[in-house]
């Protein structure tokens, strides 16, 4: 026997296929058909019999009460799903005849009933939400389960994405964030706070070594540019002379800016650095310039390209970190679903607030769409087949309404026999 599990409350319960409810309502109703097959017989023996032998009369009284009963309760259960006999009896077939309001009746029941505020909040207040889920959450693996589903949801997402509406979202994003503002204060001022800071010595010394290491290691190069700037008719030792002199001296020069904190080229720097950074913030000359070369690069296609590439890439980072269970994306994920779940098992504050907003949204769309819930049922009954519905509904609760079959049976057999024996006893007192 094949069944399935639900789990309940406490424990699990096995609940039977519809197979195995098809087989055991054809049982039941096999059962209650041979009981009242097993009546006539006794019928028809005691009424032919009654003569002979008397007391045959009191079974015949109970096999005809049993005949009734069975017949009668066979009528009322039949009459729930069929037309009995396939005659046109009034109100029979009444689940395939009256499905729509049934239908309407029972989504009425749950909106009253079981939709109501009071036993919605109660429930919800009742089973610890947040602990609940903190406790889930805090296993490691349902915390990888759930960063698993989460990440394959997000790869389903970028899938559906466009690449070109997401194109044209950065491009406008880019321009309208990054261009239609002016440059030149926003850079004065970001640069003037670097250069209040004295950050702009720690890039001049980055520069001066780079140049002190370049001037070391391609001394011919800064020669020959010396040596093209010197008149042809110049001789060769003078211009070597030359050379090697202005490459000493230029040295020299970048070795003491480098060394020397109060140089005063640091110093040349650092004012025009500030009157620099000034001008970007205040002189409309400097500003119109600044926004000039903007507008040339807005007009750019590499404004295009550039939204392109960057979601290209973004999109590529994205999943192949969503794809990899090891990435650090996916790591940080598991992690933070982890602590979110120890917090919330251990935290009686927080949970104490988790609980309080689900109850609250609960509550919400409780009241707000408790009558749209409640008509799902309503139109889900309204669209079933009423052949289907009648199968489905009898395969349900069908072999507990046999029983009543049976138990009509032998109640009809106690009141027939209790019946005949009180009118006999009263025929023997006349």
């Amino acid at each position: 026997m094949t069944t399935t599990t639900r789990p309940g409350p406490a424990v699990a319960r096995a609940v039977p296929t519809d197979e195995e409810r098809r087989i055991a309502l054809r049982s039941m109703k096999r059962l209650a058909t041979g009981l009242l097959a097993v009546a006539a017989v006794v019928f028809a023996v005691a009424f032919a019999l009654q003569e002979q032998v008397p007391w045959l009369g009191y079974v015949r009284a109970a096999a005809e009460g049993a005949m009734v009963g069975a017949i009668a309760d066979w009528f009322a259960v039949t009459a729930l799903f069929r037309r009995p006999l396939g005659l046109p009896i009034p109100h029979t077939a009444i689940i395939p005849t009256r499905k729509d309001e049934i239908g309407a009746s029972l989504g009425a029941f749950v909106e009253d009933e079981f939709l109501s505020d009071d036993v919605v909040l109660g429930k919800l207040r009742s089973i610890g939400i947040a602990r609940r889920l903190g406790g889930w959450l805090a296993q490691p693996a349902n915390a990888e389960r759930l960063t698993a589903e989460a990440s394959v949801a997000a790869r389903g997402v970028l899938t559906l994405l466009g690449d070109a509406d997401v194109e044209d979202v950065v491009e406008r994003l880019a321009r309208r964030h990054l261009f239609e503002p002016e440059w030149a204060p926003t850079i004065g001022r970001v640069a003037g706070r670097l250069v209040a800071d004295d950050r702009q010595h720690a890039v001049l010394d980055v520069v001066l070594d780079r140049a002190e290491t370049w001037l070391e290691a391609h001394p011919e190069a800064f020669e020959r540019m010396v040596s093209e700037r010197l008149p042809r008719w110049m001789p060769g030792f003078v211009d070597r002379f030359v050379d090697d002199r202005a490459h000493r001296e230029v040295l020299g020069f970048v070795r003491a800016v480098r060394d020397d904190p109060e140089h005063p080229l640091r110093a040349a720097v650092d004012d025009w650095l500030t009157e620099f950074t000034d001008a970007l913030q205040h002189d409309p000359a400097t500003i119109a310039r600044v926004e000039s070369m903007k507008a040339e690069l807005v007009a750019s296609p590499r404004v295009r390209e550039f939204a392109a590439e960057a979601w290209a890439s973004a999109k590529s980072a994205l999943d192949a970190a969503l794809r990899d269970p090891e990435s650090e994306l996916r790591t940080a994920m598991r992690q933070a679903v982890a602590e979110v779940g120890v917090r919330l098992a251990s935290d009686e504050r927080l949970a104490a607030k988790v609980d309080e907003w689900v109850t609250d949204a609960a509550a919400y769309v409780v009241r707000t769409y408790r009558h749209e819930i409640a008509g799902v049922i309503t139109e889900t009954v309204e669209r079933w087949d009423p052949k289907e519905t009648t199968e489905k509904l009898e395969l349900q609760v069908g072999r507990d309404l046999q029983f009543i079959r049976i138990n009509g049976t032998v109640v009809g057999a106690l009141a027939g026999l209790a019946i005949f024996a009180v009118a006999s006893g009263v025929q023997l007192l006349v």
